[in-house]
């Protein structure tokens, strides 16, 4: 029996094949349940009881609802909208003997590569184009299996079996065409977009699984899907945030890009984007400097970040005591040096409307003698410093092109953040939280 969840996030994840896609997507669904667009190069008239939203690069986006009568503290959802794949070069097309027409490359993240070998791949992302009023950016697909990164026989390398190293400038370049396909993927792109070829002065393309999401297991219980690190986290805390309402707190849905490359950008986590808006809402509103600091005290923030599952074949590779499975709840990341923002505050916080809401939780921490990789939370927090708890769901084979997952989790993550909203937990003083 299929699961509606499910394949609600299956079908998000395949109209959203960059983080260009996902933020149109998600603005279109805000647009569809009343939220008001916001540009950040205008002046905001901001009203008590509406809810609104703007985008920063079109790759990350911020929406927020007022409740209607003020506010005492925030409650923000962050995610993020970036995978690993490959980007293509500014001048991308090679030549192999007039026979072939390759596409040059580059890393973008810490990918499995050799997940990306023998399997449909497109392009997408968007193209500049310029005219004589200015510049215009257009969201393109290409929308079918048009690239494959085809593995050498093993007749020509026996060792691919005993562990291979491969070379990025080399291995990893996609085939596009035969000799005659040169000029033929950007005027594509222009025409699927309905402009001249000529006019295209800039791009950013990426290259990304065509195969879709599916489910398994004797119940469906489990999840395949390209890209679920980490719109999964994306997709379930927007629709939590769609549906919650709090009459007491600003409810704020994050979403940034770049994580996977350092979230150093303007776009990123580690820009001021966040600051910006919550700043921004304090001043249209005509609250005071003062109002600003107090609500942030008492605000709370998620980052919504996947976690590794214990793996049925290298069980070892996890903590003995702090391990977690899918199907089996959110999971609480812990960190000692900081990686993961959560402390023993801010756990119990979470805990507390998890359990309330009939969430079941579960904790994850590394393998002391293993290094794990870092998220949202501590980079957001040195701009907007405020409890933060970093959560996920448990999934196998991170940072493979194509992932697996929970489906149960996607209903326990949509229902733990919608009570995260919905929570009435304010700081009372340093240390003690009540609910009023």
């Amino acid at each position: 029996m299929k699961n509606e969840k499910a394949t609600a996030l299956i079908d998000f994840i395949a109209a959203s094949p960059t983080a260009f896609h996902a933020v149109h997507n998600i603005a279109n669904e805000l647009d569809a349940s009343g939220f008001t667009r916001l540009e950040e190069g205008a002046v905001w008239s901001l009203e008590y009881g509406k809810g609104y939203y703007v985008t920063r690069n079109l790759s990350s986006i911020i929406a927020f609802r007022l409740p209607a009568a003020g506010f005492g503290s925030y409650r923000i959802v962050a995610s993020h909208s970036d995978s690993p794949t490959f980007k293509l070069k500014t001048n991308f097309e090679l030549d192999v003997r007039g026979k072939y027409t390759q596409l040059n490359t580059e890393r973008y993240g810490g990918m499995i590569i050799s997940t990306w070998f023998d399997r449909p791949l497109s392009v997408a992302g968007r193209i500049i184009t310029s005219d004589e009023t200015g510049i215009r950016t257009h969201l393109v697909d290409l929308g079918r299996d048009a690239l494959v990164i085809p593995n050498v026989a093993i007749h020509m390398n026996r060792d691919i079996n005993d562990g291979f190293k491969y070379n990025a400038q080399v291995d990893t370049l996609p085939l596009f065409g035969d000799g005659a396909a040169k000029g033929r993927l950007m005027k594509e792109l222009a025409d699927g977009a309905g402009v001249d070829a000529e006019r295209i002065i800039g791009y950013d393309l990426f290259l990304y699984n065509r195969m879709r999401g599916t489910t398994f297991g004797p119940e469906n219980e489990f999840i395949c899907c390209p890209q679920l690190d980490d719109l999964e986290c994306a997709f379930t805390s927007l629709k939590a945030f769609v549906a919650a309402e709090n009459p007491r707190s600003a409810c704020v849905y994050y979403v940034s890009d770049n994580e996977e490359v350092g979230s150093g950008t303007k776009q990123g986590a580690d820009s001021t984007f966040l600051s910006d808006v919550l700043e921004r809402i304090n001043i249209s509103l005509g609250r005071t400097r003062e109002q600003y600091f107090t609500a942030v005290a008492s605000s709370l923030m998620l980052s919504a970040d996947n976690a590794h599952a214990v793996h049925p074949n290298h069980p070892e590779k996890t903590d003995a005591t702090n391990c977690v499975f899918m199907n089996e709840g959110i999971v609480i990341k812990h960190n000692a040096n900081q990686k993961y923002t959560t402390d023993a505050v801010s756990a119990a916080m979470f805990q507390r409307i998890c359990r309330s809401a009939g969430i079941p939780c579960q904790h994850f921490s590394n393998r002391s003698d293993m290094a794990g990789g870092s998220t949202l939370g501590n980079i957001s927090n040195a701009h907007v410093s405020l409890n933060t708890i970093d959560i996920g769901l448990a999934q196998l084979a991170m940072h493979s092109c194509y992932e697996t997952a929970g489906v149960k989790d996607i209903g326990y993550m949509t229902d733990g953040i919608r009570a995260f909203f919905e929570s009435a937990l304010t700081a009372d003083a340093d240390g003690t939280y009540l609910d009023k």
